[in-house]
C-alpha cells in the first residue's frame, strides 16, 4: 500500500507544529535521497517539494498519469509548483498548456515546455460558480468558461480537452477547471490557495465521467523517480535566485507580496557561496 495513505502519515515541518526542527532531527535511511552529483546545493536544494508533489500528482493515479500526447492544463505555471509540472510533463513527452496572471510570464513558461500559454486576467468569470437556478447569472459565467476553454484550444492549436488539470488555486479557478476538463479526465489538486470553498456544476462531473482527486506530496518511490528525472537533465530544478541565510525574511516578504521570482528560490545554510557541489 502506498504509506501517504496511512492515517498516521503526517508532512515533517508541515503537518508538524513549528517547522523541522531539522537540526536536532534525526532521518530513517528511506527519507533520505542522494544528491544529484551535477547540481549545486542550491540547485539541489530547490526542487524536491514542489517536484515530488508535481509527480505525483501528474504520475500517481494511475491510470490518469502523462503519457507521450497527453495534454495537461498547469495553472500557476510560474510557480514553483507550476513550473516543474511544466517540465515534468514536458520529460513525458505530454503537451503542457500554461496559465498564467500576465504576458510577461509566457517567454519562462515556453521555455520550461509550455506548447501554449494562457492569461487568466483576460478573464472575469473567476470564483464560486453562480446558482445553477440563477440563468442570468450562471449564463454569463458558463460565456467565461467556454471562452477559457476556447483558450485552451487556441493555445494548443486543436480542439482537444485536457486529460490532467494540474489545480491548486481552488476556490476561484475549480469551477473553469471542471468544465474544461476532458471526458474521463481528472482534476487533480494539491492545495487551495485562493480558498477552500469547492463549487462545481456536476452534471458536467457525472455524465462526462470525470475524476477530481487529491493528491499530498509525495511517497519514496515518486520522489527518488523525480530527483532521478532532474540528475538525469530530463527535468529542470527552475532555480530562479538564490538568497543568503540572513536575507531569509526578504524571501517570505517577497512570498507574501507574490513578488518572488519564477520558479523555485533557495537559501543557502552551510555553504558559504552560490556555485559549490556539483561534480
Amino acid at each position: 500500500k502506498d504509506p501517504m495513505l496511512a492515517e498516521s502519515t503526517r508532512i515533517w515541518g508541515y503537518q508538524t507544529n513549528y517547522g523541522s526542527y531539522c537540526q536536532f532531527a534525526r532521518a530513517q535511511a528511506h527519507q533520505c535521497i542522494a544528491k544529484p552529483k551535477r547540481l549545486t546545493w542550491e540547485a539541489a536544494g530547490c526542487f524536491l517539494l514542489c517536484g515530488s508533489t508535481a509527480y505525483r500528482m501528474l504520475m500517481g493515479w494511475a491510470p490518469h498519469t502523462v503519457e507521450p500526447g497527453d495534454v495537461v492544463l498547469v495553472w500557476g505555471a510560474t510557480g514553483g509548483l507550476g513550473s516543474l509540472a511544466l517540465e515534468i510533463v514536458r520529460a513525458q513527452r505530454g503537451r503542457p498548456i500554461a496559465v498564467v496572471s500576465d504576458d510577461a510570464k509566457k517567454k519562462f513558461c515556453m521555455e520550461h515546455g509550455a506548447v501554449g500559454v494562457i492569461n487568466r486576467s483576460q478573464f472575469d468569470h473567476w470564483g464560486p460558480m453562480p446558482d445553477t437556478r440563477d440563468g442570468k447569472a450562471y449564463g454569463n459565467w458558463a460565456k467565461g468558461a467556454r471562452a477559457f476553454g476556447k483558450a485552451v484550444w487556441d493555445a494548443l492549436g486543436e480542439r482537444t480537452n485536457p486529460k490532467i488539470v494540474f489545480e491548486h488555486p481552488g476556490e476561484a479557478t475549480l469551477p473553469t477547471s471542471e468544465f474544461v476538463c476532458g471526458t474521463g479526465g481528472m482534476i487533480v489538486i494539491c492545495a487551495g490557495t485562493t480558498g477552500y470553498n469547492v463549487t462545481l456544476d456536476l452534471r458536467y462531473h457525472w455524465m462526462r465521467q470525470k475524476r477530481f482527486q487529491g493528491s499530498h506530496l509525495s511517497n519514496d518511490e515518486q520522489a527518488l523517480a523525480v530527483t532521478r528525472l532532474v540528475e538525469a537533465g530530463k527535468v529542470d530544478p527552475c532555480l530562479s535566485q538564490t538568497y543568503g541565510f540572513d536575507e531569509l525574511p526578504e524571501c517570505h516578504q517577497l512570498m507574501l507580496d507574490n513578488k518572488h521570482p519564477y520558479g523555485n528560490m533557495a537559501v543557502l545554510v552551510n555553504a558559504t557561496r552560490t556555485g559549490l557541489g556539483a561534480s
